[in-house]
């Protein structure tokens, strides 16, 4: 499976962060900074560079307008998609001054996911991922700490959830109770699954752990 790691401006965590070969790194904007830091150089750089001021000079960079329909984010994810990711890791996407992008940020996930893409937000401790209808996400057992879901969209039927502190079996979440929130995980192989909708899932990340797997 192909990953691509997209590189944001905001707060980055880079435990995770572990580009192999065949893999791809897109830098958003500033998030160039960050890889600078770690001395990564990216396949990619876009945006409309009002956060980094000035455009890098480097051999592949996309420069876009201002006045736009797409986050820098949401273009990165676009040329993800495009050049056959799978799997997209979004690093530097959550925190800072910009509510509004990490919302943004969200929503992205789940427009990827909605195209048949694995998606993840990695941040400080945390990680969250969209989960659309007809899929599963499964934990090892040696996760600890919180555990939420929140349905996003049109509701969510057929919501599973197994080996937490709260069970559902074929459960309905709206958009509009966050009935899934601060749940944990039990020392158990923890299993969520929907049939139809939009879940984004949270959960308290430990990145000595293997990622959760998407079925």
């Amino acid at each position: 499976m192909r990953t691509v790691y997209i590189v944001g401006a905001a707060d980055f965590a880079p435990a995770r962060f572990a580009p192999a070969e065949g893999d791809a790194v897109i830098a958003a904007d500033a998030g160039i900074l960050h890889l600078e830091r770690l001395g990564v150089r990216p396949d990619l750089v876009l945006g409309d560079f009002d956060s980094l001021g000035r455009v890098p000079e480097l051999p592949d960079v996309e420069v876009s307008p201002v006045r736009k329909d797409d986050t820098d984010s949401m273009l990165a994810a676009r040329r993800a998609l495009d050049i056959g990711g799978e799997r997209l890791m979004f690093f530097g996407c959550l925190g800072g001054k910009r509510l509004d992008h990490t919302l943004a940020n969200i929503q992205t996930l789940a427009w990827c996911a909605a195209r048949g893409a694995e998606a993840y937000l990695v941040g400080e401790g945390c990680c969250l991922a969209a989960l659309p209808g007809g899929r599963s996400l499964s934990f090892d057992e040696r996760y600890r700490g919180d555990f939420s879901v929140f349905c996003l969209g049109e509701d969510a039927a057929g919501v599973t959830e197994r080996g937490l502190s709260y069970s559902l079996e074929d459960a309905a979440l709206t958009a509009r109770f966050p009935l899934g929130v601060s749940n944990s995980f039990t020392g158990e192989a923890a299993y969520v699954s929907v049939r139809r909708g939009m879940l984004i899932i949270y959960w308290q990340d430990d990145p000595s752990l293997p990622m959760p797997s998407m079925g």
